[in-house]
C-alpha cells in the first residue's frame, strides 16, 4: 500500500480546492475538503464536528476558536477559525434548511443522527484529486498533511507543528511533512556561503 501524500504543488492545491466550488459545486464537500486543509484534523474528529462545535446560536455567530478532544489522542485541543473558514462555514450554513446545535456539519444522508461515513469523505476527496489530475496518493489523510507541508514550507518549526499535531515524537511529524529530495536540494541550492 502506498504512502498518503500531501498536495505539494500550489496550483494543484487551487484547483483541488476550488473543484467543489466552480468545476462540481457541492458546499458540503467544498466545506469538508476547507475545515480539513486548515484545521489539520483527523478526518474522524472534522466528521464527528456540529454545528454547536462553530457556532454560538445564542449570539449568532461563529466562534473564533474550534475547541475538540481529539478522538485519537483524547487531547483537547483548540484551533484558530481563520477568516477564509469562518465565510466558508457561512456560505456552508445558509445552504442547511434548519440547524440544531446538535447537528452535525457533515451529516450522513443515509443514516438519521449519523455524520459523514468515511468511506464517502475518502470519495469526496478523492474525486476532487482524480479530477484536477493529482497523481499522488490522496486521501483524506492527506487533508492534514498537506496543511502540515504548507506551514513547513511558510516557516512553521516543526516543533510548533509537532504540537498542532498532538504527536508524540518529532519522527511521526518529519514523515507527515513529505520532505523530498526536492526540498532538501532547495536547501544546498539557496545556502550560498
Amino acid at each position: 500500500m502506498s504512502t498518503t501524500q500531501p498536495i505539494r504543488s500550489k496550483q494543484l492545491l487551487h484547483d483541488f480546492k476550488e473543484y467543489y466550488l466552480t468545476k462540481q459545486p457541492n458546499s458540503r464537500n467544498y466545506t469538508l475538503i476547507l475545515i480539513g486543509l486548515n484545521t489539520a484534523l483527523r478526518i474522524n474528529d472534522i466528521l464527528h464536528l456540529t454545528w454547536g462545535d462553530v457556532y454560538c446560536t445564542e449570539h449568532s455567530r461563529f466562534y473564533t476558536h474550534l475547541l475538540i478532544t481529539e478522538k485519537k489522542t483524547e487531547k483537547e485541543t483548540r484551533i484558530l477559525i481563520n477568516r477564509e473558514l469562518q465565510e466558508t462555514l457561512l456560505s456552508y450554513r445558509k445552504t442547511q434548511t434548519s440547524i440544531a446545535d446538535t447537528d452535525y456539519l457533515f451529516p450522513s444522508p443515509r443514516k438519521a443522527d449519523s455524520p459523514l461515513s468515511r468511506y464517502q469523505a475518502y470519495r469526496i476527496v478523492r474525486k476532487a484529486a482524480e479530477a484536477v489530475g493529482i497523481e499522488d496518493v490522496i486521501r483524506c489523510h492527506s487533508l492534514r498533511k498537506t496543511f502540515g507541508y504548507h506551514a513547513w514550507k511558510m516557516g512553521t518549526p516543526p516543533a510548533l507543528l509537532m504540537e498542532i499535531y498532538n504527536h508524540s515524537s518529532f519522527q511521526i511529524t518529519k514523515h507527515y511533512l513529505g520532505i523530498e529530495q526536492d526540498d532538501k536540494d532547495a536547501v544546498f541550492r539557496d545556502i550560498q556561503l
